[in-house]
């Protein structure tokens, strides 16, 4: 069992200031396979401190120097993937496929898109002989979650570091591993002393001290909504900028002319992957109330043929979820969907036929649910699907909008141009239209509880910028 017990700061591997050490569970065998040491106040404002006095030089370096520094990233990135990807599987519970394919190839995937904004963004802009610049806001705090780790981490720190900007970085304490290979990747690449500092630890500790830092200029977090609340007032005596990406009750529309076939295999696809956590999934189907019957035995087809056991097999689809809470978590709400009056199409409480450790749970559907229902309001962030039936578009759009989450959406329709005007009166930050994919240059985020600003190519890249006006510069500036 490995044990990392020091933090990445000002360029070293240092001691943390008071070693508590805890265990790191992989959630297929309940068993530890890596201890880390967590972090107090004093480790973070040595990170601080480090990424203050390396921010001055770091924000001058020139285009071209941070666009070496991403293409040493990223080709070091491209050597450490098998390692980032067997971490993850570890920490997790990511069949080993999708924390290959999907999970590290992620995190790639936003350090690659960032390089190339990096190196056409046009910083300055001429405005009636003004000048207006952007440039680095400063020492940004970054607190990252466990269900994405890498593609988190890569998708705040690659825009940092493109922007000029030093970072200081809490990962996940249940999922750390992969972010310690992150931070090697960065040491081997030549990141300057102090530019990226890692210190582990959780949130009510080490994510309060950097929320509340005032030597941080910038939060970035991605985690629960309630978490986010408690970051957000930490942050607020010192009027630093927070761009939070929280969590989500996503719609998948099924209007009355698609392919229903086509739209419950492609929202249960996206539901079940990553064993139901992501922030994102659509996990409520509105479908018409004609059609609920065949939905949900379609529903029923997709969730019985997953998969669900070892990461580590190939043929597995569905790995554990993360941890015991979590676990305990997601049986409470399938035990209070069902007291509630859905009715249980597949799945249910307990783990899966076969399997007696780790924190398995069963793919599960719901039919006849009601927007008001627990499992119709709260983010599960488990493999539970609840399928609403609608009488009109109307009612549909009405129901979808019923949330205090606005992050994601689908729209399935053989019309597209009926898809886009319905997709124009969801009230989401991200709306799929007939399975449109995402796509990492477009912006990543939501609205209402799900979050304010946004990730992902030139618009998460602008988040670690600050917008300055100089007056008087010259008549073309």
């Amino acid at each position: 069992m490995s044990t990392y017990d020091r933090f990445y700061v000002d360029g070293a591997w240092v001691e943390a200031d008071e070693p508590r050490l805890i265990d790191v569970i992989n959630p297929a065998t309940e068993e530890p396979f890596a201890r880390i040491a967590l972090g107090n106040g004093r480790d973070v404002d040595r990170a601080v401190d480090a990424a203050r006095r390396a921010f001055p030089s770091y924000a001058r370096a020139s285009r071209q120097e941070r666009v070496g520094l991403l293409e040493s990233i990223i080709a070091i990135y491209r050597r450490r993937s098998d390692d980032i990807a067997d971490a993850i599987s570890s920490e997790m519970g990511a069949p080993l496929t999708l924390a290959k394919t999907a999970q590290a190839a992620a995190g790639l995937s936003h350090l690659t898109r960032i390089l190339e904004v990096l190196k056409t963004y046009e910083f300055d802009e001429a405005i009636d002989g003004t000048l207006v610049t952007r440039e680095p806001i400063g020492v940004c705090g970054l607190i990252t979650p466990w269900n994405w780790p890498l593609n988190q981490i890569a998708c705040k720190v690659g825009p940092a570091l493109a922007a000029g900007c030093t970072v200081v970085l809490k990962p996940s304490e249940v999922a750390p591993v992969s972010a310690i290979v992150f931070a090697e990747v960065l040491h081997e690449a030549g990141v300057p002393a102090g530019v990226f500092n890692l210190v582990n630890g959780d949130g009510p500790v080490v994510g309060h001290a950097i929320a509340s830092h005032p030597g941080i200029d910038m939060v970035s977090f991605t985690g629960s909504t309630r978490a986010g609340i408690q970051v957000a007032k930490a942050a607020a005596d010192t009027v630093k900028r927070v761009s939070q990406e929280l969590g989500g009750k996503s719609p998948f529309i099924v209007l009355d002319d698609a392919d229903l076939e086509a739209a419950v295999t492609n929202c249960a696809r996206i539901c079940f992957r990553n064993s139901g956590q992501s922030c994102n999934a659509p996990t409520r189907l509105l479908v018409p109330a004609a059609w609920q019957k065949d939905a949900s035995d379609i529903a029923r087809r997709l969730a019985e043929a997953q998969v669900v056991g070892d990461p580590r097999d190939e043929g597995t689809s569905m790995g554990p979820v993360v941890s015991e809470i979590q676990f305990n978590r997601i049986q409470d709400l399938i035990a209070k969907g069902i007291a509630e009056g859905a009715t249980l199409v597949t799945g249910g409480t307990g783990r899966p036929t076969g399997l007696n450790r780790g924190y398995y749970v069963r793919p599960t559907v719901f039919a006849d649910v009601k927007n008001d229902m627990t499992i119709a309001r709260e983010e599960v962030f488990g493999p539970v699907l609840s399928i609403l039936p609608y009488e009109t578009e109307e009612e549909a759009i009405t129901i979808a909008n019923d949330t205090v989450y606005g992050l994601s959406s689908h729209v399935m329709s053989a019309d597209l141009g009926r898809a886009r005007r319905v997709a124009r009166q969801i009230r989401a930050g991200m709306v799929h239209l007939n399975g449109g994919a995402g796509n990492n240059a477009a912006p990543f985020g939501g609205y209402k509880q799900s979050g304010n600003g946004r990730e992902w190519g030139r618009y998460g890249f602008e988040e670690f910028l600050e917008i300055k006006s100089m007056f008087g510069y010259g008549a073309t500036a």
